[in-house]
């Protein structure tokens, strides 16, 4: 796609629409009226790497349905690791891209903050999964174990795109051992 292309070749601001419309050779009201906003263009580039071959949602139908079908609560973490991993790598570039235009798009940011909240009420479903399982560290939660919003904040803290790109575009952790880390966390955190 010509704006992801551009995006990441020049960053939010240095692309213009009118840019982005000569590079897909349609004019410009065709984004206008197809996509929208350049903001609304941002988020439909994430939305497609996202979407790529291979490259899983953290709760598409796939991953809930694994999710479900997992045994055990070690299980569900191995799903949800590999699963973080996977889109953070897949979209790491465009995150990128997302949280620079943030500071300088209003629309961006709200966009972003939605995107956040989207994640954590993602990461409810797998902590309602895990206590399912009775996986949640501490038992119930009127025995000290952590309340499934807190379980929640703890696998969106760890998981987040933001640790991903510190972790492995920063300071150079290898893929492997970024999924590695994660799945330890996870598992120590919350089981």
């Amino acid at each position: 796609m010509a704006a992801g292309r551009l995006m990441l070749e020049r960053g939010y601001v240095g692309t213009s629409v009118v840019a982005i419309a000569a590079e897909a050779g349609v004019v410009v009201q065709t984004i206008y009226n197809s996509v929208g906003s350049k903001a609304e263009l941002l988020a439909a580039v994430l939305d497609r790497v996202a979407e790529e071959p291979d490259a899983p949602s953290l709760l598409s139908g796939a991953t809930r349905e694994r999710i479900n079908e997992a045994r055990t609560a070690t299980e569900v973490i191995r799903i949800l690791a590999r699963s973080s991993a996977l889109v953070n790598d897949r979209t790491s570039g465009i995150l990128r891209i997302v949280s620079e235009a943030a500071v300088v798009d209003p629309d961006v940011g709200e966009f972003e903050q939605k995107r956040d909240a989207a994640r954590l009420h993602g990461f409810g479903e797998v902590a309602a999964a895990l206590r399912e399982k009775r996986g949640l560290r501490g038992g119930p939660i009127y025995s000290g174990g952590p309340s499934d919003h807190e379980a929640a904040a703890t696998m969106w803290a760890l998981a987040h795109p933001h640790t991903f790109r510190t972790l492995v575009l920063s300071l150079g952790w290898s893929r492997d051992a970024y999924l590695n880390w994660l799945e330890k966390s996870l598992l120590a955190a919350l089981l």
